[in-house]
């Protein structure tokens, strides 16, 4: 088995997966691949490990039919045709788990930013701004017994949902696709219609996938319902709001505040509005960016091809 490893991952799995006696080759360079050389490169491969920074779409997958297995370095994999990984019967798995806690205190990290106006105020002392005691001026909002509202309850909205519970004994309401009992038993957090969600949330933190029914749905109808004390934050992925949307409902005071480590698009240009607005703190996708979540992301990627060539049940088969 040929794998390929399209970008300089952690040598955790790699070492792995030289140690099960395949045959590994390693881009190494920080830059990754253009789209052409990933396709003629993986044309010499049984298996692609990857990530979701590269598009594997329905074209792609057809001039790389022959592959055996993709192994995505992730939790998401919208950036895979499946329908078409599954039509040409080439299995896909991801990473879950690995960047569970990581990426929930990232969210955190943001609403206390937001909350405190962290990064605006830093930038005030980088341009020399500091000025003097004003008692009424750059004043944040503090989080004890706010409600937090998560839009997806699954692992990393439920470890986020801890965090603000266990600081701020924040109330805990939610909006998923089938309610969390261990949630509601353990946070007391309450099943909330999405309509509510959007009503009642003075924190409103998103950790849902991106799919054809959560595309941009964070737009400024949804906006226009949330209060104009709220902060918005989205960890989860860019696609998931509208941006324009997002400047215009806090330019306009629709909302107060927002956090966000995903943009719409990404990368973010440096002259977006956002970055410049004292309510808004944002960090350039770096949820997983921890030793350990990395770490674990390239064991159990290596560990789902290790799987594959030895003929065992994929544990994390996506497809």
């Amino acid at each position: 088995m040929k794998v390929l490893v399209s970008l300089n991952f952690p040598p955790l799995g790699i070492e792995m997966l030289k140690q099960e006696g395949l045959d590994v080759t390693v881009w190494k360079n920080d830059i990754p691949m253009t789209r052409e050389e990933l396709i003629q490169a993986t044309k010499k491969h049984d298996i692609l490990l990857s990530s979701s920074i590269y598009t594997l779409d329905a074209d792609f997958l057809e001039k790389n039919k022959h592959l055996k297995l993709i192994s995505q370095f992730a939790v998401g994999y919208n950036n895979i045709d499946i329908e078409k990984a599954t039509e040409l019967g080439i299995p896909v798995t991801n990473t879950p788990n690995a960047m569970t806690d990581a990426t929930a205190d990232i969210a955190f990290a943001l609403m206390l930013a937001v909350s405190r106006k962290m990064f605006h105020m830093h930038k005030t002392i980088i341009s020399g701004d500091w000025g003097h005691f004003r008692p009424q001026a750059n004043l944040g909002m503090e989080l004890k017994g706010k409600t937090v509202g998560i839009f997806g309850m699954g692992r990393i909205g439920s470890e986020f949902a801890r965090r603000c519970r266990g600081a701020y004994n924040m109330k805990v309401i939610y909006h998923n696709r089938t309610p969390n009992p261990e949630m509601e038993n353990e946070l007391d957090a309450s099943y909330v219609s999405f309509e509510e969600l959007l009503k009642e949330s003075d924190v409103l933190s998103v950790h849902a996938g991106l799919s054809n029914e959560t595309k941009g749905l964070f737009n400024a109808d949804v906006f226009s319902k949330m209060k104009s004390s709220a902060i918005f934050i989205n960890t989860a992925r860019g696609g998931l709001h509208d941006e324009k949307s997002l400047i215009e409902a806090l330019q306009n005071k629709v909302i107060w505040g927002a956090g966000l480590d995903v943009t719409n698009p990404e990368p973010m240009n440096k002259d977006n509005p956002l970055l410049n607005m004292e309510n808004v703190a944002i960090t350039p996708h770096i949820g997983s960016a921890t030793v350990e979540a990395r770490n674990e992301m390239s064991r159990l990627a290596a560990l789902n091809i290790i799987q594959f060539s030895r003929g065992e049940p994929l544990t994390n088969l996506v497809d």
